[in-house]
């Protein structure tokens, strides 16, 4: 589902004429089947963000091919990348990433209104989401008056109702306490197993890590394997439950 080919990528920094380049990616090669969980752990400057910014089109890597679906889309463009994420990628990030002045419901329904879906499509699809997630009980709140929890939940809500068969999660447990932590993480697996939606998500929590079908260390810049930290070993750094 997910094809990353010799990705390298570089920050440039400093004024012009004295800009250096810091190195952030270093050759990764990762292959993500569809229907997997795959967790990428890391500690804070690792490159796991950049790695899932260039998976989802937001960076553009130095170096290196990216592929989605069987589609090349390492050189699409802006529109062609938000076109593709509309269809192909939904989104789970740290900070839910909520309008405040939208009930949970107008947030769900959001990309259908971007869509140009009459109201009535609009409101069946996004009651049948929140049901599902179980917060339609909550629809007509703000989100300033959910809990973290709870917001999270709207916020998976609002990255499913364009049914994508990719879900991209950024730290999607770091704002949440460990009861409402727990619930994603059972939420999440369900949405693998029930509708085989395939999940990459980067943290640097182990519990999170350990519910991937594999999990992935990054070290600066690199994938390691976590036995004897050696660089580029990916086939040895693949840890694969029954």
């Amino acid at each position: 589902m997910i094809e990353l080919r010799q990705i390298e990528h570089a920050f440039t920094l400093g004024r012009k004429g004295q800009e250096r380049r810091v190195p952030v990616l270093r050759g990764i090669d990762l292959t993500i089947r569809k229907g997997e969980i795959v967790t990428l752990i890391g500690r804070s400057g690792s490159g796991k963000s950049t790695l899932l910014h260039i998976a989802s089109g937001f960076i553009r890597p130095t170096s290196g091919r990216v592929s989605i679906a069987g589609l090349d889309v390492t050189d699409y463009s802006e529109g062609q990348w938000a076109d593709f994420r509309r269809r192909y990628l939904g989104f789970v990030f740290q900070n839910f990433q909520l309008i405040p002045s939208m009930t949970a419901f107008e947030n769900t329904e959001l990309p259908l209104v971007l869509q140009g879906l009459p109201a009535g499509e609009r409101r069946k699809q996004a009651t049948e989401i929140l049901e599902k997630l179980g917060i339609a009980a909550y629809a007509d709140h703000y989100p300033s008056e959910l809990s973290g929890g709870q917001q999270q939940r709207v916020g998976i809500a609002r990255s499913l109702i364009l049914n994508p068969p990719v879900l991209l999660a950024d730290e999607p447990t770091g704002s949440l306490d460990s009861e409402n932590e727990e619930q994603l993480l059972q939420l999440l697996q369900t949405l693998n197993r029930d509708h085989g939606i395939t999940l990459l998500i980067i943290t640097h929590d182990d519990k999170v890590a350990s519910i991937g079908n594999r999990t992935m260390r990054i070290e600066d810049g690199r994938l390691a394997d976590p036995a004897n930290g050696s660089p580029n070993e990916y086939r040895k750094l693949e840890v694969v439950k029954p």
